[in-house]
């Protein structure tokens, strides 16, 4: 019987320095997508797929992404006296339980498999889903709620895919698969930027994974790889000698908010798909596309 998937891992250690001076005193994970900071934008998405316990990794000057999943009792407080129910009750509804988050620190920038590494002891001997924060899926159905009913089917260590350019592929983590069974494809290769003319497809990893509990283990004795850092990749290839692996496609949009294009791509993406912005948003676009 598979263990069942109950917390989620948010790296949000990063600097930011693509988005420098915005993110000289505010993560870039609270950058504001619309109207809702990126980091909320994926806590949503693993809310949405019934996850329990939100555990971030953090750096320094990360406290107010802390802040942000708390109570602001004074700002409460000046909603409900001047009677804005429905932005008070949209405030409360983003919150989540006493005792669902956990935040932990990432002393040193040594990569996401560091990262990973430093939820051990809060994640313990379960999986867990882990969701890079720089990368919004935006589709019919949140991303890591069609990799938990795989995991549910298939049990094993997932990661979720999606197509990308063939002559773009040595700028991705690869997989090979084989056909699909029961919603999910058994993973035959993983390969983090493979040469070019040498990948086993175009299928690239999007940022979403879950993960059994052995991966600490490759981990704590993953050497340094590319820049001096740990990498997650690594410790997945060694595990997927151990254990299955499978591959679910993600078949909507995919923003790379750690690019400025990509940033700014997601806010369009996402104003688009909000029922009372998309009719205005698409206006006021055409028109100023229109003037050149």
């Amino acid at each position: 019987m598979t263990k069942p998937i109950r917390k989620a891992v948010f790296p949000v250690a990063g600097l930011g320095t693509r988005f420098l001076p915005a993110t000289k005193a505010m993560p870039k994970e609270m950058l504001t997508v619309v109207d809702r900071p990126v980091i909320q934008h994926v806590v949503d998405e693993a809310k949405a797929a019934g996850i329990e316990h939100f555990i971030f990794v953090t750096g320094r000057n990360k406290g107010v992404i802390e802040d942000h999943f708390d109570n602001q009792y004074e700002l409460e407080h000046t909603l409900a006296d001047r009677g804005k129910t429905k932005e008070l009750e949209a405030l409360l509804r983003d919150l989540p339980g006493a005792g669902q988050t956990s935040f932990t620190r990432q002393q040193a920038p040594l990569g996401l498999g560091h990262a990973v590494w430093c939820a051990r002891e809060i994640v313990g001997d379960e999986p867990f889903a882990l969701l890079l924060p720089d990368m919004l899926h935006l589709g019919a159905r949140p991303c890591l709620a069609d990799m938990r009913a795989a995991y549910d089917r298939h049990g094993g260590n997932l990661v979720a895919v999606y197509e990308v350019p063939q002559d773009q592929t040595h700028q991705y983590g690869i997989v090979g698969i084989e056909p699909e069974r029961d919603g999910a494809y058994p993973i035959t290769a993983m390969i983090e930027k493979p040469k070019a003319g040498t990948a086993p497809s175009n299928l690239a990893i999007s940022g979403r994974y879950i993960l059994q509990p052995r991966i600490f283990d490759l981990l704590a004795q993953q050497e340094r790889g590319t820049g001096g850092e740990i990498q997650l990749t690594d410790a997945m290839i060694q595990l997927s000698r151990e254990q299955a692996f499978f591959a679910t496609r993600f078949d909507g949009q995919i923003h790379d908010c750690g690019s400025k294009i990509g940033f700014l791509m997601a806010n369009v993406a996402y104003a688009l798909a909000r029922e009372e912005l998309a009719g205005p948003f698409r206006a006021e676009l055409e028109a100023m596309l229109a003037k050149g």
